[in-house]
């Protein structure tokens, strides 16, 4: 047999589809998962945008442009201009997901050998794009206590070394639902400006803030145009996972040609989601404030519970649909198997994300949960039952041997 790479072998396993063979498993057994584990949102993708989607269907699903449709990328230029961002049309890179816009932001801005610094936890997929790119993670912790506020802009600028190329953010975050303010994108900036190094924001969820907290884009950073990349999607914004389009928005010319040679190679993102996603930012306005109120009650609602489940330890983010928790377990990856494999309450169970896979750093983690709340208010409540009788019923609590 020929020998398999062994960067295939060491690429870091998507903590969101781990136990999923396993998830599949036990509702054969007829056994309901409730999903806390993935971004997939149960809200509708905006209905009156399908709708127009299944009336301008095309005759023959052709190619489009390397870079997206011209009318996807005018579409999306003007979401921007809305937010008085003043993006053009070419600044707009459409890609299959937000997931090949970062994937083409690291195969663009470094080489291999370099560094990114990341605060962690952060998004778990960034360790295997940056690992298949040959970019190293260099992590600055932050910590559940403070709601994982960022760390220093010291602690960012003592990790800066001869490799160092960029610094990268998601802003809210996925995975801690934290949100930072435009201080933080400032600091950041300044930090990018002085040691030339390249700003990289993912902005997926800028629409989902609470709390009457304003947004500010690293677009908007005047002295920095050709050290900025924003890295965003359609996906949870219109809860449209499946249309995998993305977008890498940067005014740096010499970086939108450098990641055209790429773009090109693989002919185009998906035909029928750019055009879903032009009827979709028609439909913004009229869908997004419902949605982004609603992900407000269920982050209350996560929270609430959270907090009255003894021996957990919670804060209550500021964006995005996403909060981390310190449970009483010795190893969440451990409880979130046992979960799976042993423990049901009124016929159902829940699967979550282990928190250790979001560092970088060897150890952390190790008793934190990442808890998507993109269910409704029904099945979220339903959730929470079965997490809070699993802890009071799991053998591994700390303390006590888990058993082999």
């Amino acid at each position: 047999m020929p020998i398999i790479s062994r960067r295939s072998q060491e690429t870091p396993m998507s903590p969101f589809r781990k136990l999923a063979i396993l998830a599949e498993e036990v509702k054969k057994r007829g056994t309901h998962v409730y999903h806390l584990n993935i971004g997939q949102p149960d809200i509708p993708t905006p209905p009156l945008a399908l709708e127009k989607l299944k009336n301008s269907l095309p005759n023959i699903i052709a190619y489009a442009p390397a870079d997206g449709l011209a009318s996807t990328r005018a579409a999306l230029a003007s979401y921007y201009q809305k937010y008085g961002h003043a993006i053009q049309a070419d600044e707009i890179m459409v890609t299959a997901g937000g997931s090949e816009a970062l994937q083409l932001a690291l195969y663009g801005c470094f080489e291999e050998g370099e560094e990114v610094i990341i605060a962690e936890p952060f998004y778990a997929n960034y360790s295997g794009f940056a690992h298949i790119a040959g970019v190293r993670v260099k992590p600055v912790v932050s910590h559940i206590g403070n709601g994982f506020a960022l760390p220093s802009l010291a602690e960012f600028e003592a990790q800066i070394g001869p490799k160092t190329k960029g610094i990268m953010l998601c802003n809210p975050s996925n995975p801690t639902g934290t949100f930072f303010p435009e201080s933080v994108i400032r600091g950041l900036g300044d930090l990018a400006l002085r040691y030339n190094l390249f700003l990289i924001i993912d902005e997926v969820y800028r629409e989902f803030l609470y709390d009457g907290q304003t947004y500010f884009s690293a677009l908007d950073l005047e002295d920095l145009h050709d050290h900025v990349v924003i890295v965003d999607s359609v996906s949870k914004r219109f809860s449209a996972c499946g249309a995998r389009i993305g977008m890498l928005v940067t005014r740096n010319e010499a970086l939108r040609e450098a990641i055209g040679r790429a773009t090109k190679l693989r002919l185009s993102a998906p035909v029928m989601g750019q055009l879903l996603t032009e009827f979709m930012i028609e439909e913004m306005d009229a869908y997004l404030p419902a949605v982004a109120d609603e992900y407000v009650k269920r982050r209350d609602t996560l929270f609430a519970r959270l907090s009255a489940i003894p021996g957990v330890t919670t804060y209550k983010p500021g964006g995005a649909f996403y909060c981390f928790a310190q449970l009483p377990v010795d190893n969440a990856e451990d409880f979130c198997q046992w979960l799976l494999e042993s423990f049901n309450y009124r016929g159902a169970t829940v699967m979550l994300s282990t928190g250790h896979a979001f560092y970088a750093t060897p150890g952390l983690g190790l008793d934190e949960v990442r808890i998507a709340y993109i269910l409704n208010q029904r099945d979220l409540h339903a959730a929470m039952d079965v997490l809070e009788q699993a802890l009071l019923a799991y053998p591994g609590r700390k303390g006590q041997n888990i058993p082999t």
